[in-house]
């Protein structure tokens, strides 16, 4: 049934004359970048592109099975991103090795979203969802994790999904706000917000960089330079992070913060 499903969409056209559509025009737009008060908002064209394609599947250009047959397309995607991913680490080892061990311990701090989030997501209600949406900050290796593991239409895969929409249209202009604001209000150094900044993400990386960037312009090569590695180091060492630490940490917690809902159910 899958591999008929895979078989229409690769056949329908239309569907992908209507994304190349898509990511034509917003290539055309490029990036828009803003500043608001401290920070710096940069607007990148997957931002765009996520939108349009919301807009139109509402509207006759895409309809509701199209969307459903399309699916097995994002894994695809995924792997392909993971590929490209993996060619960029492997040249780039001996800068992660100079890096330091502040830059491979930074990794460590991603933990905070599975003990802040998770107990939030839960007393909002969540289930299973909340093992998706809260072990990472969900970029396209946590997405590719929790496929493998767990499958796209389980109620993990429709969270790290959630979570990975809402960071790419949300995330670049709450990291560009939070870096200039946080910088300018507290007594840290201007390098350890450019360490911070590296989660994994680009789009989220040149905007808190962006931000920092416009704040101690004669800084920018350092905090590019920390920026970039700490960006690399995640996505180098995230992966492996999420697999053995907060993955089995976040299914570990969700138990037991559940476990008594579930003897009330059961009860």
């Amino acid at each position: 049934m899958q591999q008929a499903q895979i078989s229409d969409v690769w056949k329908d056209w239309r569907l992908h004359l209507t994304v190349f559509l898509i990511v034509i025009g917003a290539e055309l737009v490029g990036s828009f970048e803003f500043s608001v008060g401290p920070g710096v908002v940069i607007l990148l064209p997957m931002l765009y592109a996520i939108i349009i394609g919301i807009i139109l599947y509402f509207t006759p250009v895409v309809s509701e099975k199209q969307s459903e047959k399309s699916e097995p397309l994002i894994v695809l995607g995924v792997a392909l991103l993971l590929a490209k991913i993996g060619v960029i680490i492997g040249p780039d080892l001996p800068e992660i090795i100079a890096a330091g061990p502040a830059l491979l311990l930074q990794e460590l701090g991603n933990i905070g979203t599975v003990l802040i989030a998770l107990p939030i997501a839960i007393l909002l209600g969540l289930r299973r969802e909340t093992v998706g949406m809260t072990h990472s900050v969900a970029r396209e290796p946590n997405v590719g994790l929790i496929m493998d593991k767990f499958g796209f239409n389980s109620p993990e895969g429709r969270g790290v999904m959630a979570m990975y929409i809402f960071g790419t249209v949300f995330g670049a202009i709450f990291m560009g706000l939070l870096a200039g604001l946080l910088a300018t209000i507290t007594p840290l150094h201007p390098l350890s917000f450019a360490m911070a900044s590296g989660i994994g993400s680009a789009s989220m990386m040149a905007a808190a960089s962006g931000s920092l960037i416009s704040i101690f312009p004669e800084m920018e090569g350092q905090i590019a330079a920390y920026a970039g590695a700490s960006n690399l180091l995640s996505l180098s060492t995230g992966l492996y992070v999420s697999i053995f630490i907060a993955l089995p940490l976040t299914e570990k917690l969700y138990k037991l913060f559940t476990k008594n809902k579930q003897k009330d159910e059961v009860s």
